[in-house]
C-alpha cells in the first residue's frame, strides 16, 4: 500500500467537534475501503492567505494515510460533495513523518514564546551599534 499526506480545510464558523467529526468521517472512509489511517492533526483554525469562498480563516486538519489509490480517489470524491469542506489536498509521500508535523512543532515553538514578532526580543545584545550610541565624532569619521 501507498503512503499519503491529506489535509483539509474545513469552513471557520463550524465548532471545533464538528471538525473532528469530519476528520472521523474521513477516517471511516479510508478503513472502509481496507486502509488505514496512521495519524490525525488538528492543526486549528488558522488565517489564509487569501479569501476562499468568503472564508478568512480555516480549521486545518492532516491525516497520514496508508492505502491502495482507490482509497484515495473516494476520499477525494467525498471530500468534493461536502459543503464544510472548502480545500483538500492529497500527496503521496515515500515515508510519513514520525513524531508531531512541523506544523505541530511551530505551534508549540510558539506557545512556548520562542516566536519572533513582539517587542523586545533583542534579549541581552544589547544596544545596536549603528542607532547614534557612539560619540559624535565617530559618528562624523564613519561617514554618518
Amino acid at each position: 500500500m501507498a503512503l499519503y499526506e491529506h489535509v483539509f480545510l474545513a469552513r471557520q464558523d463550524l465548532a471545533q467537534a464538528q471538525v473532528d467529526t469530519l476528520a472521523e468521517i474521513a477516517t471511516k472512509i479510508v478503513e472502509d475501503n481496507k486502509g488505514k489511517v496512521i495519524k490525525t492533526e488538528t492543526w486549528g483554525l488558522r488565517s489564509l492567505a487569501y479569501k476562499i469562498a468568503k472564508n478568512r480563516k480555516a480549521h486545518y486538519v492532516m491525516l497520514n494515510i496508508d492505502a491502495p489509490a482507490g482509497v484515495v480517489a473516494e476520499l477525494e470524491r467525498q471530500t468534493q460533495i461536502n459543503e464544510d469542506i472548502i480545500r483538500y489536498m492529497t500527496i503521496k509521500v515515500d515515508e510519513l513523518e514520525a513524531g508531531p508535523s512541523v506544523m505541530m512543532r511551530k505551534q508549540e515553538r510558539d506557545a512556548r514564546g520562542g516566536g519572533r514578532g513582539e517587542r523586545g526580543e533583542r534579549g541581552d545584545r544589547g544596544p545596536r551599534e549603528d542607532r547614534g550610541d557612539r560619540p559624535r565624532r565617530d559618528r562624523d569619521e564613519a561617514g554618518e
